[in-house]
């Protein structure tokens, strides 16, 4: 994959799946920027990218916070010049039945997960249309594409984010921007090892290949879509999943 020393932000960096991502990138030669609302999580990642040879930033902020996303991207593009690579990847869950569900508890994750999108694509995406080049990846999850009993919050938020995913592209498609989705599975973070070991079993049981997948699995895919290579495939959604929602 060539990636010609872009420079790329990735929110939720600061461990799990957004942290395997600006991994992979920064061994590509990428310039990542960590973003996460904890200084301590996306610095520990900037330091260890930075110390194994790769080139890489922390940003403490919340993505919830539009105010807070546009002040953080305005510096960043005056510093830097450009964003080319936009991965939106911070997510949180607050599972619940429906009719127990708190609004608070809906509005959080609709607010984290979906509409932080909004506020990066907003401010990073028109500079990147002005440039002609850039590469926006949303990671959503199978839950947007198939549903879970008490993730009515986190179905909806995914959701909305591929459906969002796929107006950005057909927007930005004749500037050189694309815009994807990939949708992870049951994959091996901080958020399934909470689970118990029922649910865990319950939920490999669901996927043909028996086995949960692994962050490494989620970047190698979002770090192609990022990629020159990938520069004719747009408003997709690219399902790792083990097969589980095929």
């Amino acid at each position: 994959m060539t990636f010609n020393h872009r420079i790329a932000l990735i929110t939720g960096a600061g461990r799990g799946i957004g942290k395997a991502i600006a991994e992979t990138l920064a061994a590509a030669g990428v310039t990542v920027i960590c973003v996460s609302k904890s200084a301590d999580s996306c610095g520990s990642v900037a330091a260890a990218i930075t110390a194994a040879g790769g080139k890489a930033e922390a940003l403490a902020v919340d993505v919830s916070d539009s105010a807070a996303v546009t002040q953080a991207a305005e510096a960043l593009l005056a510093k830097h010049g450009r964003i080319d690579i936009l991965v939106n990847n911070a997510g949180i869950t607050r599972d619940g039945l429906l009719a127990r569900m708190s609004d608070a508890d809906w509005n959080a994750v609709i607010q984290t997960n979906l509409n932080s999108a909004f506020y990066w694509t907003k401010a990073i995406g028109w500079p990147m249309c002005r440039a002609r080049h850039g590469r926006i990846v949303n990671i959503a999850s199978v839950v947007g594409l198939i549903g879970n009993a008490g993730q009515a919050n986190y179905a909806a938020a995914k959701g909305g984010m591929i459906a969002f995913t796929k107006a950005v592209a057909r927007e930005f498609a004749k500037r050189g921007v694309t815009a994807n989705v990939v949708a992870p599975g049951f994959i091996k973070t901080d958020m399934t090892a909470v689970l118990s070991e029922e649910v865990q079993k319950a939920a490999v049981a669901q996927v043909p290949m028996q086995r949960m997948g692994d962050p490494a699995d989620i970047a190698h895919a979002t770090a192609f879509l990022c990629s020159e290579e990938a520069g004719y495939i747009t408003g997709q959604v690219f399902t790792v999943d083990g097969g589980m929602a095929m």
